[in-house]
């Protein structure tokens, strides 16, 4: 009998591929792999570890599995990802029901890793994973755990641009582009399996192309993305404010497949703010550029994240942040609360009021809330293509349009009669319920 892998993955969709590729090398080492944990014989926990919300999500997990595993509920507990990575020198000692860590440098050998897990001569304390973080990237096939209609695609892996307040580099390592012929050949694999939608990720996709080929290349990329035949949607992540030229606009504009939905986290708009933080670019750029994909982008819809609290954001740099969130109208807006990450030059700083930083938070989040419900209200009585995933309830599925994206803008609930999951259909947006959208098919 084969035994049984069970997988949970936290964090972003970065990593969201990573645990993918973990599943598809263990079934091919011979492992029945699955999104359920109770009477596995193994639990492999991707972890993010970003900051502390994540490690706070990240440890109670592992508390959790560690239940789990002492009433014999699962076997072994591997820990792999973002955590053990940043804290390889003490989780073990902190969480010893731990039986494994691999870091982000080694996904490739957890096939290896679980394999001695069953080898009475092993050591488990000793069983540690941690290779380049700054390696290439794995070109493993994956085993899709999102949707039989969509997947993520990443494109690149670590970041190079050492904002003050990130982790990321120190955890993945420095920037790395696939190659474009590698992503092409998985992006053709993925529709040909029946993916519909392809959503770009990396840490910093505007970037891509820049380390091995001497130039960005992401307005290519999206151009040959475009010529897949069966593909219908292409959503663009994480693009980097300062790096958005006006090929890459010209090319959203005019590539019917690329939908007009762009995630730009900015961060602040103060210009005292923006340089505490190593971000390039001033407030009145990214004024801007907004304006510019406003006026040459149709309907198009953005999502932003910003932080508040850093230190030496006063009441001028904060009103000024609330007063530009409050006129761009930003249809989806990300905040977090700023808490010093070990390692950081922002740590280094004079330490924050944590309370301060969560009241501005609290703040920006129901501006965010209040533009969010204009513009959903705006949409009732329009008619829309979407995405159908999943059903809901009896005689509904959930579903997205153009302007939301999965894991983070919530969905439409569609209503009728033979509505069925993984497929697009247009729909009328008839009202709201429960704070999302409904709609029937058309």
């Amino acid at each position: 009998m084969h035994k049984l892998v069970g997988f949970v993955s936290l964090g972003c969709a970065k990593n969201r591929v990573n645990t993918e590729q973990m599943m598809y090398l263990l079934r091919q080492a011979g492992y029945t792999v699955s999104g359920e944990t109770v009477g596995a014989d193994v639990v492999v926990l991707n972890t993010c570890g970003f900051v502390d919300s994540a490690k706070s999500e990240a440890i109670d997990s592992i508390l959790e599995l560690a239940e789990l595993k002492k009433s014999g509920a699962i076997g072994k507990l591997v820990v792999t990802g973002c955590l053990p990575q940043r804290h390889k020198d003490d989780i073990l000692t902190e969480l010893p029901e731990i039986d494994a860590l691999v870091g982000t440098g080694s996904f490739d050998e957890i096939a290896s890793v679980v394999d001695a897990l069953w080898d009475s001569e092993i050591d488990l304390s000793k069983l540690r994973r941690f290779g380049d973080i700054s390696a290439a990237i794995s070109e493993s096939d994956r085993i899709l755990s999102t949707s039989k209609a969509w997947a993520y695609l990443k494109i690149a892996e670590g970041c190079d641009n050492r904002c003050a307040y990130c982790c990321i580099p120190d955890i993945r390592g420095s920037f790395r582009s696939r190659k474009m012929e590698n992503i092409l050949t998985e992006a053709e694999k993925l529709v040909e399996s029946g993916v519909r939608e392809l959503i770009l990720v990396a840490q910093d996709t505007t970037m891509y192309g820049l380390d091995i080929y001497g130039e960005r290349r992401l307005t290519e990329l999206l151009r040959e993305l475009g010529s897949i035949e069966k593909l219908r949607w292409i959503r663009l992540l994480y693009l980097y404010p300062d790096e958005i030229n006006d090929e890459l606009i010209d090319e959203i504009s005019k590539n019917v497949k690329i939908v007009k939905y762009l995630d730009i986290p900015i961060q602040h708009i103060s210009d005292n703010i923006l340089r505490k933080m190593n971000r390039r670019g001033t407030g009145d750029e990214i004024r801007s550029l907004l304006k510019k994909l406003r006026e040459r982008i149709d309907g198009v819809v953005l999502r932003t994240s910003v932080i508040t609290g850093l230190p030496g954001e006063g009441d001028k740099e904060f009103n000024e942040l609330y007063e530009f969130l409050k006129a761009a109208h930003i249809e989806r807006t990300g905040v977090f609360a700023y808490s010093p990450e070990e390692g950081t030059p922002a740590a280094l700083m004079q330490r924050p009021d944590e309370q301060i930083a969560e009241q501005r938070a609290e703040i920006i989040y129901r501006l965010g809330t209040d533009i969010l419900r204009n513009f959903d209200k705006s949409r009732i009585g329009t008619t829309t293509t979407v995405l159908t995933e999943a059903h809901y309830e009896s005689r509904s599925v959930r579903a997205r349009s153009f302007a939301e994206a999965p894991d983070v803008d919530g969905y439409i609930t569609v209503k009728g009669d033979n509505v069925k999951a993984d497929l697009f259909m247009d729909i009328r947006i008839t009202g709201i319920e429960n704070g999302e959208l409904v709609g029937e098919k058309v």
